[in-house]
């Protein structure tokens, strides 16, 4: 029997090495929770049996992991995201649901439908929000899979654009020029001697497509003995096509604006670019003026945008992932699901640092970071593996001296076991 009961040591011992193996070889994996072999003694008791009689060997009782938290490295990538306390995320891996997994590796990314995924393809797992950041349904049930959207809201075509000008009192007329003492007065925005000044802004069509567009303005008319006023012309193009007809400004001796009175409503018109046509009402509102001082532009606006691009996502210490665009908007996307255990050893390793649920760990018990006690999560870090190397290295030497001292039982036990046969031949 003693072969047999240094046999079970000796495979205990490899098993010890074996897993004491891999502790070591995933010090480097994201999430990582290392395992430790507990052994049993193997003895036979009957109701009649002396106590006095040696066991029988060993025997594996099973392979524990150790939940403890690891280090964190950081990154700069806002979807590398650990948990600093207890709870697991959740993912499926399928769009339309499929297997459950939990896991705390944290390296998650964006696929080519922008959902977010781990390494593996598996997408990660949220709880639905309201606007205000609030958790509308809870439980593994409602948990849905996490899309960043490239684009936020729809674009506006621009109807309406607003501004104020001051006009210089002492500004000269174009048609007086030097440049066209010999030639017919003419404007032509691509040449700086037919118009006094320019403005410009961007307009958008109904898809969103951005357009410039320009003003250009040229004094008419300036006061004179017989007409105390002024006149401006101001040219609209969008693109390369002109809008409309000159629009005429008028002042009178203190500089007043008298005409238009109102919004100066332009005909449709699609310029080059554009996807539909744009119908744009301008409007040089009361504050704009001539007076004794140069050119200024007050206010230039618009009423049309683009729908807004992604710029950021940010995901907060209680799990809200929250997407900022470039119109200035910010939609929350829902709070990562987090999944604690009433007995985490018991999941079932599914690998690259994933578990499964089983009959021991009992259901998963699914809410908000933060709360429940479940971790906090920190966005730019990524768990370390929870192995400490220099404890793996002195466990694996402690194992290899189980071993050999298991292989020189089964030797000594061999020498016995020769020394009798000898005794009987002899």
């Amino acid at each position: 029997m003693s072969f047999y009961t240094s046999l079970s040591g000796l495979k205990g011992a490899q098993t010890d090495l074996s897993t004491i193996s891999n502790n070591v070889a995933n010090v480097g994996t994201i999430g990582f929770k290392k395992s430790r072999t507990e052994f049993g003694d193997i003895f036979s008791a009957s109701p009649f049996q002396s106590g006095s009689i040696p066991g029988q060997g060993t025997r594996l009782k099973g392979i524990t992991q150790e939940f403890g938290q690891g280090g964190f490295q950081t990154s700069d990538r806002s979807l590398d995201l650990a948990i600093s306390g207890q709870g697991f995320f959740v993912t499926r891996s399928d769009a339309t649901g499929g297997n459950v997994a939990f896991t705390r590796n944290g390296a998650f990314g964006l696929d080519a439908q922008r959902y977010v995924t781990d390494g593996d393809g598996n997408y990660l797992q949220v709880l639905p929000v309201d606007d205000t950041g609030n958790v509308t349904a809870t439980g593994l049930a409602a948990t849905r899979n996490l899309q960043v959207p490239a684009t936020s809201g729809e674009a506006q075509a621009t109807g309406k654009v607003n501004l104020s000008v001051t006009f210089p009192a002492d500004a000269d007329l174009p048609s007086k020029r030097a440049a066209y003492a010999s030639t017919p007065y003419a404007f032509d925005r691509f040449d700086p001697n037919s118009y006094n000044y320019s403005t410009a802004t961007t307009v958008y069509d109904a898809t969103g497509n951005a357009l410039p567009a320009t003003l250009y303005y040229t004094r008419t008319a300036a006061p004179d003995a017989g007409n105390a006023g002024s006149t401006w012309e101001a040219r609209l193009f969008v693109g390369s096509s002109e809008v409309g007809t000159p629009t005429l400004l008028s002042f009178d001796a203190n500089g007043k604006l008298t005409q238009p009175n109102g919004p100066v409503t332009f005909p449709a018109t699609q310029p080059a670019g554009a996807t539909a046509p744009l119908t744009l009402n301008l409007d040089f509102g009361t504050a704009t003026s001539q007076a004794a001082s140069p050119f200024t532009l007050k206010a230039f606006t618009q009423d049309g945008f683009a729908a807004g691009q992604l710029d950021n996502v940010s995901v907060g210490g209680d799990g809200l992932v929250t997407a900022t665009f470039s119109n200035g908007t910010t939609q929350k996307l829902g709070k990562l699901a987090m999944a604690t255990f009433a007995n985490p050893s018991g999941l079932r390793q599914l690998g690259d640092a994933r578990w499964g649920i089983t009959g021991n760990s009992g259901e998963p018990l699914v809410g908000e970071a933060g709360s429940d006690g479940l971790g906090v999560i920190q966005s730019g870090a990524l768990e370390q593996a929870n192995v400490d190397i220099t404890e793996e290295l002195v466990a694996l030497i402690q194992a290899q001296r189980n071993f050999q001292a298991n292989a020189k039982a089964i030797d000594t036990a061999n020498q016995m076991t020769q020394i009798a046969v000898n005794l009987r031949g002899s």
